[in-house]
């Protein structure tokens, strides 16, 4: 039995170091043992739970690799979280540049009173066209003697504005936010939940 020492352990081959495989030492945390549990000697603690230089390594092995894996399941749940910030980022833009235009629509030159769900329509005035008015005469009507047109827009009745060219979208989102709210809850059926949770 020359390849076991005097403890009854396989030699091994002399192995260099390698500064690229993992450490043992610091990647690896073994259980304590407790050779008298509760006071009473169960096992003989040399026979038992001896393991040889392989599967540490083996282990170590198994320990990086799940670091790997955790770091790249929580690197994939960032770049969700980081593709829902610039998501948010765009949405708070848009709510910022309509409510710039809303003020600004509300704060531009006209002489009677603003009805929601009519259309008016911004011009340039003659004599200082650096300024803007309100009117609810369309280009169509003013004819090539109106003044510069400059874009048309609805009065919603949240008193928000929408253009002209956005009319179909904000009509159709209307309609279906519409049909929603009008919908009876007791009609109202989701897939992704069981039976015994639907509506009755």
């Amino acid at each position: 039995m020359a390849d076991m020492d005097d403890r009854g352990f396989k030699k091994a081959e002399l192995v260099m170091f390698n500064p690229a495989a993992p450490n043992i030492q610091s990647g690896v945390n073994l259980v304590e043992r407790d050779t008298c549990p509760n006071g009473y000697q169960l096992v003989d603690p040399d026979r038992s739970g001896k393991k040889t230089q392989f599967d540490l390594v083996e282990l170590a092995q198994q320990v990086e690799k799940a670091d790997q894996f955790t770091r790249a399941t929580a690197g994939s749940k960032l770049t969700v979280i980081a593709e829902q910030v610039r998501f948010l980022q765009d949405q708070a833009r848009k709510v910022l540049e309509e409510a710039r235009l809303n003020a600004l629509l509300h704060k531009t030159s006209c002489n009677f009173k603003k009805i929601p769900g009519k259309t008016y329509y911004v011009y340039k005035q003659k004599k200082n066209p650096d300024e803007e008015f309100l009117s609810m005469i369309s280009p169509e009507e003013w004819g090539a003697a109106g003044p510069e047109f400059v874009a048309g827009y609805r009065l919603e009745f949240d008193m928000s504005w929408t253009e002209l060219k956005d009319l179909d979208r904000r009509t159709n989102e209307t309609a279906l936010i519409n049909k929603i709210l009008d919908t009876n809850t007791s009609d109202l059926k989701f897939s992704f939940l069981p039976s015994q949770y639907q509506a009755n």
